[in-house]
């Protein structure tokens, strides 16, 4: 059986195990120094940590359980992941240069059961949720590839806005987020980390009610049930209605604004009159969401959506700001490299059988 890995305790957490078998305090803390700040990747370089207290972590915990799949390097130096979990499942993280720092996009789950009708995410459905040792390590795994450049970067932002549904992995996805802020350890600011839901209610109302003090994203994409139950079948058991009573309640207790986030589809939700509905809806929240117009990233197996022409987008942006809703259009990274979360991957799971097809043909008795 596969040892789970070190990156998914806390420092609580470590100490408390650490604790419980004759260690003193301390010892989780230097450990806790050599995994985040000195980067280390055998727990036999921990030097300064006791033979005993090494020797007990060797024996329960791996530190690296991701091994480096496929890596695709675009023009704008974003640089996307596949990585290959223990079980051999693999999913994507995505390493995003901006002005500000470095961004890294991080995977919740194998596959994703929200089946958006437009994502490559949902192509391939959930298997299991990631552990937070697997969440984590995708960060560590992207810090190793910046030192290994001798650029001197940290990683300092961070979107889980990768493959699955944060949410329906919301234990590990917590601890995840408790463990990438501890000052401790990598320090990532908790204004710097955004977490990205399709729109699960009851979580929203856990998720503010946490006190995370992390930034919080909606992935809306259309403006009436209608059309978003046509292109989110997840709005069949969470309606708008639903779902905005969950946002009010999480901008009232967190004081806190959302982001939605409204990916656009040629002739689909992209209309005018889809803008001043988006508009009307939100109207109420005085300030406190704004909206990110995302162009599309087309997919193959989904052809019926394509990009909205940039006619359409601006016609779309105008429309907002005329009705005071404070929005913007996301920056694309790597659009010569597969952009769509999910697209790798799964192109890379078509390959892989494919192959075995080749390898393994059908032979029909004559």
């Amino acid at each position: 059986m596969n040892k789970p890995s070190i990156y998914g305790l806390t420092l609580d957490q470590l100490s408390a195990w650490l604790g419980e078998r004759g260690h003193k305090k301390f010892r989780a803390s230097q450990v806790w120094d050599y995994l985040y700040r000195q980067r280390v990747t055998e727990f036999n370089n921990m030097t300064e940590v006791n033979p005993a207290c090494i020797a007990l972590l060797t024996e329960h915990f791996a530190i690296q359980t991701l091994t480096e799949h496929v890596k695709q390097e675009s023009a704008d130096g974003t640089v996307k992941f596949l990585f290959r979990l223990e079980d051999g499942n693999l999913i994507e993280t995505v390493l995003m240069r901006q002005k500000y720092g470095q961004s890294v996009c991080v995977t919740t789950q194998v596959g994703c059961n929200i089946g958006c009708s437009f994502c490559a995410s949902g192509l391939i459905k959930k298997s299991r949720d990631l552990t937070a040792g697997e969440i984590v390590e995708q960060i560590m795994k992207v810090q190793f590839h910046l030192d290994a450049a001798a650029q001197d970067q940290l990683v300092t932002h961070i979107v889980v806005m990768g493959i699955g549904e944060p949410f329906d992995n919301f234990e590990n996805m917590v601890d995840f987020l408790n463990i990438v802020k501890d000052r401790k350890g990598l320090v990532i600011a908790p204004k710097r980390i955004t977490v990205s839901t399709s729109g699960l209610p009851d979580k929203i109302r856990e998720f503010a009610d946490s006190d995370l003090q992390v930034n919080l994203a909606l992935s809306l994409h259309a403006p009436n049930n209608e059309l978003r139950t046509r292109i989110m079948k997840i709005n069949r058991a969470y309606p708008l209605e639903q779902l905005m009573s969950a946002v009010e309640y999480y901008l009232t207790k967190t004081n806190r604004r959302i982001m939605l986030e409204y990916i656009l589809l040629r002739d689909v939700n992209d209309h005018q009159e889809h803008a001043q509905q988006l508009a009307d809806l939100i109207a109420h929240m005085n300030k406190s969401a704004s909206v990110n117009l995302i162009p599309y990233n087309p997919v193959d197996e989904h052809s019926q959506y394509q990009r909205s022409s940039q006619e359409s987008i601006i016609t779309f942006y105008d429309t907002l700001k005329k009705n005071g809703v404070n929005c913007t259009v996301r920056l694309e990274h790597g659009t010569d490299i597969d952009a769509a979360c999910g697209q790798l991957r799964s192109k890379q799971i078509k390959k892989a059988a494919q192959a075995e097809k080749e390898e393994n043909p059908v032979v029909v008795g004559s």
